[in-house]
């Protein structure tokens, strides 16, 4: 069986490893690899190996690092389609999909392909007699970023081209349930001239985890995942003096207004809900209609649910594959039941769907439960799979309460005509990712992601303005070139 090993000091290693896991295919429902789980002592040789990497890598020029970028950005796009292939086998979603993965991390590597004007600093002249002032910032060191397995690309594309092209070494720790994206990416690098041990990739699970929030030599730490491991990966690496960014779980609504057009509302709402089987941290989970919205969306939203086509990712006529584990699956069954046992309404019930010829996959068919309330245990899980939660409110204030009044705070949507409406929606809902009109409202790479509330631990967002302040540290310089000797002052000094 293939084995799927580590990638430390630019070359593939199986390391002190001996335990395995199981990678699986999907949409077959068997097994087709083993990947590597790492121990201690294979965390501590990526970080020494990035931490000698590190001296000269960033003290490297910007051009330098900006022709690595390129030469990455051009070998990245040449082979998206074999590395979308690679998503599809592993986690699922169908390969149309991943390839626009591999696209939306590629806009961040164009980003980073930049960083010449993003590093510019600040300069004053002449802030006092003969004293000039300047600012600069410079990488951190040895920073590691731990992602999930819904975007094994784009997820760590939003951490280490912005990390590596600032100057810093950086060590990537992929889900072990689909962990052969990473492996494909660092060959990438290392063919694009980056020199080895700069990027790293450690495979495992918590013990890999636990080693990197742990280890001395790590300066930062980027993560991607669940509100619960958000809260513990930050609350661990705080403690032991890392800056961290942790970016958490959500529970994103979408508004439907009286005015808003049903055909259109409704299918984005079912791409939303649906794509990528909901495994989506921007995934639309509940649609939040207000007044007479309710009846006409839900017509509409049954008939455009049911024609979804589910199955395996590799073919073309499939909208949606299946989701990434036995466990993911029953998890989804459950929460559908619960919501039918406490008085949901299940207008379209995506239980026990088969998909002709791959019957042990692990499918699960659109969903949508009507008549939702908030104290229902399909709305207060984040579900992770595609299930849709309709709850009804009399008023936009009313939606927007049930918005604000959720623990997440990581993207939602209004779908109306009504100008006035949107504005106030935009300024008075509680969540850091806003779309109108456009229900996944993840930003382009020169702005930064990030959610509120339960959905974001550690100031910054990630990628975009907020990822170059994350993987640096400012300087100032006040300086001063005497053309003679003067006697010191032991007064404070003055702008005089």
């Amino acid at each position: 069986m293939r084995l799927i090993t580590h990638w430390i000091d630019g070359k593939s290693t199986e390391g002190d490893s001996t335990r395995r896991g199981p990678v699986f295919n999907p949409a077959l429902g068997s097994q087709q690899a083993e990947v590597l789980l790492a121990e201690s002592s294979d965390v501590d040789r990526a970080v020494q190996a990035a931490g000698r990497a590190f001296e000269d890598w960033s003290e490297s020029s910007f051009s330098r690092r900006s022709q690595v970028l390129f030469a990455f950005r051009e070998l990245l796009h040449a082979r998206k389609r074999e590395l979308a292939e690679l998503i599809t086998d592993e986690h699922g979603k169908v390969v149309s999909d991943a390839e626009g993965e591999v696209q939306r991390g590629l806009e961040v590597v164009e980003y980073a392909c930049g960083i010449p004007s993003l590093l510019k600093g600040d300069y004053s002249d002449q802030v006092a007699s003969n004293v000039d002032s300047f600012s600069f910032r410079q990488p951190l060191g040895v920073v590691a970023g731990i992602t999930p397995f819904n975007f094994p690309a784009m997820v760590p594309m939003w951490m280490y081209p912005v990390a590596i092209a600032a100057g810093n070494c950086f060590i990537l720790k992929p889900s072990e349930r689909d962990p052969s994206a990473a492996l494909f990416v660092a060959e990438l690098w290392a063919e694009a001239g980056l020199p080895d041990a700069v990027f790293n990739v450690i495979q495992g699970d918590k013990v890999a985890v636990d080693g990197l929030l742990d280890h001395p030599g790590v300066a930062a730490v980027s993560f991607v995942g669940s509100t619960p491991i958000a809260r513990y990966i930050h609350g661990r690496a705080t403690a032991n003096g890392k800056r961290v960014q942790a970016l958490g779980g959500a529970k994103n609504h979408a508004i439907v207004l009286p005015d808003a057009d049903p055909e259109y509302a409704s299918t984005h709402l079912a791409a939303a809900a649906f794509g990528s089987a909901g495994e989506r941290c921007m995934a639309i989970s509940a649609a939040v209609t207000v007044g007479v919205a309710g009846d006409v969306l839900m017509e509409v939203l049954d008939h455009q649910s049911r024609e979804v086509r589910v199955g395996s990712g590799r073919d073309p006529s499939s909208d949606m594959g299946p989701v990434i584990t036995p466990q993911a699956r029953d998890r989804i069954v459950s929460l559908i039941d619960s919501g039918e046992q406490q008085g949901g309404n299940v207008r379209v019930d995506g239980r026990g769907i088969k998909v002709p010829d791959y019957e042990n996959g692990f499918f699960v068919g659109p969903t949508v439960i009507d008549h939702v309330s908030t104290d229902m245990d399909v709305y207060t899980n984040e579900i992770f799979g595609p299930v849709l939660s309709v709850v009804r409110a009399e008023t936009v204030d009313d939606a927007i309460d049930v918005i604000n009044a959720n623990p997440y705070g990581n993207g939602t949507a209004i779908f109306t005509s009504d100008g006035g409406a949107a504005r106030k929606f935009m300024r008075k809902v509680k969540v850091g990712m806003i779309g109108i009109n456009v229900p996944v409202p993840v930003p382009m790479a020169y702005h930064s992601f990030g959610g509120w509330k339960d959905s974001l631990f550690g100031e910054h967002h990630i990628h975009g303005p907020d990822g170059v302040r994350f993987y640096t540290r400012g300087k100032v310089v006040t300086s001063r070139w005497p053309e003679i000797h003067h006697r010191a002052s032991f007064d404070m000094p003055t702008a005089t």
